[in-house]
């Protein structure tokens, strides 16, 4: 096992990892930048190193100074939690570089699986179902017709290094293609550096589920069910449950073991996640990311699997503490994202938190990294925390998830707590009746 684990994050995702870290009876370096200096990441590590400026580009996302935080204190492994350079693969690559281990999957898996053409081609080759669409990239308006003419309209035109919906364009005639196409690509060349877009069938009130693997060098790959992600503004992600209520115990069974079967034959390492779209009976692939995901929790609240402490034993070339046949489901867990924003305007509501007490009792977990009197600064993502309750199914798990949004006190700036209070009380989403665009929907009723 390592001795000394640098987590290469901050917020809530650092304070996990470093929790982990403790129970496996390893230290902690905390990096920071001068704007978290009072971070409760930073008071509870072990050590910890200034990487830079507020600004993440000097700072957490500063691969020099994160090498050099890692060289100075000694580490022998870098967490790197979510976002950031998670999925980085030259981050990867230095860190192995300077025989340091990164907790996460090889560089390899993840230049390919960053590259969303070339993951669609690689995954499909081991049997995960896709969206009909183009083969690779169109290089031509020629092209692009003939597929449209093939699966029909309406199509979704997708950057090819795309990501949290840019680059993503529909084109609902044969019509709009053209304008779909350019727009597009003007887009991803201006976010990515890549203008490369392929073309995908659009479905029309498809749901997100996605499915949790993790995978060990001594040849285990397990699934640890699906996640319900289908409530999303702008292609963000806002409130997710295990297990989704769409799926039967067949089908989750059947759409998992196609992805543990999947990653088995592409020999990766790690935890990652396989994102679906489901419409209909069917699964289609969209990604995979090969990093711990920010809703975690509610598969380790239906599962009872510690996935931060599994990624961490991993990485350090121990096995996988259980087999497939010891995963079961019991209950049913739900997470909403608490943002310091106007629940109303989704506007960023940075500030100093006045008064802050966080629910709890029975079921009711809260990950944040907040305190009172902390300044939220105005330079990161604005999630604060996420409130996962847990039931012993979905109606228990509404109903305590009601009482702990009510028992929430954050004062002295806005969040979106009262957002879920309304969100949950919609016959629709206790009836589990919803799809990825029926947030959008449901908030531009409530306007």
């Amino acid at each position: 096992m390592f001795e000394k684990v640098l987590i290469a994050n901050r917020g809530e995702i650092a304070l996990r990892v470093h929790r982990a870290c403790k129970e496996l009876g390893i230290q902690t370096v905390a990096v920071h930048s001068t704007a978290d200096a009072n971070a409760m990441h930073v008071r509870l590590a072990d050590e910890s190193v200034c990487v830079g400026p507020p600004a993440a580009k000097d700072s957490y996302l500063n691969i020099a100074s994160i090498i050099a935080a890692a060289e100075i204190t000694g580490a022998d492994a870098i967490h790197p939690g979510y976002g950031f350079l998670s999925e980085n693969a030259k981050f990867a690559d230095i860190i192995a570089a300077h025989n340091i281990t990164f907790i996460g999957p090889s560089a390899d898996h993840i230049r390919v699986m960053g590259d969303k053409i070339t993951a669609k081609e690689t995954v499909g080759r081991v049997g995960i179902p896709l969206v009909p669409g183009s083969d690779g990239a169109v290089e031509t308006m020629e092209d692009a017709l003939k597929v449209g003419k093939e699966i029909g309209f309406p199509l979704l035109v997708k950057a090819s290094s795309g990501g949290g919906g840019r680059g993503m364009k529909l084109a609902e005639t044969e019509a709009d293609l053209e304008r779909a196409i350019s727009t597009a690509k003007a887009e991803a060349k201006s976010a990515f550096g890549d203008d490369a877009v392929y073309l995908e069938k659009y479905l029309v009130q498809p749901r997100h589920i996605e499915i949790q693997i993790a995978a060990d060098s001594h040849g285990n790959v397990i699934h640890l069910g699906e996640r319900d992600c289908s409530l999303q503004r702008r292609h963000q992600k806002v409130l997710e449950e295990a297990l989704s209520p769409a799926l039967s115990p067949e089908q989750r069974a059947e759409i998992g073991e196609i992805t543990r079967a999947a990653i088995e034959k592409l020999g990766y390492l790690g935890v990652g996640t396989v994102e679906y779209l489901y419409e209909n009976g069917q699964f289609y692939f969209i990604e995979m990311n090969t990093r711990l995901q920010v809703e975690h929790p509610i598969t380790e609240q239906v599962t009872g699997v510690d996935l931060v402490r599994e990624q961490i034993r991993i990485a350090a070339g121990e096995k996988l503490s259980l087999t497939q046949k010891d995963v079961t489901f019991s209950g049913h867990a739900i997470e909403c994202r608490i943002n310091a924003e106007d629940p109303k305007t989704f506007v960023p509501s940075p500030g100093k938190i006045i008064d802050y007490h966080q629910p709890g009792g029975p079921g009711v977990r809260f990950d944040s990294a907040v305190y009172d009197g902390y300044t939220i600064p105005p330079f990161y993502d604005s999630m604060i925390g996420k409130l996962i309750v847990f039931g012993d199914d979905r109606d228990h798990c509404i109903a305590r998830l009601r009482r702990a949004l009510a028992e929430t006190a954050l004062t002295g700036v806005k969040t979106t707590v009262p957002l879920f209070a309304d969100l949950i009380d919609d016959e629709a989403f206790q009836a589990g009746d919803y799809h990825i665009h029926w947030l959008e929907e449901w908030l531009a009723e409530s306007e």
